[in-house]
């Protein structure tokens, strides 16, 4: 493309994500339309309030002429009518996660929630513990917070929380979702079998994982479990400084005099 694009068209809008990130990209002027077969409150209230132009069902022609990106999100697939379209007339394409990667995540401090379990849970704590701190960072989370109120925040704060899904990314893009995410900080909470439609063994996952570590800058951080034999693993060969968390004494931070209660 020879110029800065200004017209992003979103195929499967309404979901939380893509709906998200989609408002936030209109806040910042950029023009945006979409499309989605399930167009219905909240999310449907919630882009029309922003005055983004929603198409129900997909068809070739709900693509604007003037469509500068078409931003394909993970439920869509080969056979699509909007996405046959975008390959038919070979338009300019990018999946969710290298949207956020260009337009949210570069430049900034990105601390990346990772593992099979407990990211939403990690990344509200996370989240909460960077805002009380007088951080207010930039946040995508998995779900609804209750101290937020919304699963997501576009800020200018230098800081972005972010949790990290080792789904994959697209129909064209069969990596992780996390590896576009620009980790500065990484945790990893644990890596076990998950995902079997995708991943044909624990290796294929660790694998995903080792790629993820690789990425994460000298000048950053990985906070991992310490007590996981396969979180140890994938972060073996990380030129990243590593703190272990957990209850073994092999772990720099050990976790101590645990109670538990039903509050």
């Amino acid at each position: 493309m020879k110029e800065a694009p200004r017209h992003f068209h979103f195929l499967g809008i309404c979901g939380t994500a893509m709906g998200s990130v989609a408002a936030a990209m209109s806040e910042r002027g950029f023009t945006v339309t979409g499309s989605d077969e399930n167009i219905y409150p909240p999310m449907s209230t919630f882009l029309e309030k922003r005055k983004i132009a929603l198409s129900s069902g997909y068809r070739a022609e709900n693509i604007p002429a003037n469509a500068d990106v078409v931003v394909i999100g993970n439920a869509i697939k080969r056979g699509n009518p909007e996405a046959e379209a975008v390959l038919n007339r070979k338009l300019f394409y990018l999946s969710l996660p290298e949207v956020l990667k260009n337009y949210f995540l570069r430049g900034r401090h990105n601390l990346v929630v990772t593992g099979t379990h407990g990211k939403t849970t990690t990344t509200t704590l996370l989240t909460w513990i960077m805002d009380f701190a007088k951080h207010q960072p930039s946040y995508m989370i998995g779900g609804i917070p209750r101290n937020f109120g919304q699963g997501a925040r576009f800020n200018k704060s230098k800081f972005f929380v972010i949790e990290g899904d080792e789904y994959d990314t697209a129909f064209f893009d069969k990596r992780s979702k996390f590896i576009h995410y620009l980790p500065e900080l990484l945790v990893v909470n644990n890596v076990e079998f998950d995902h079997a439609d995708i991943f044909p063994d624990l290796d294929a996952i660790r694998t995903s994982f080792r790629r993820l570590v690789n990425i994460v800058p000298q000048n950053g951080m990985i906070v991992l479990n310490g007590d996981d034999k396969n979180c140890v693993e994938v972060t073996r060969d990380s030129l990243a400084p590593m703190v272990e968390v957990g209850f073994s004494k092999n772990c720099a931070q050990r976790i101590r005099d645990v109670s538990y209660s039903a509050k």
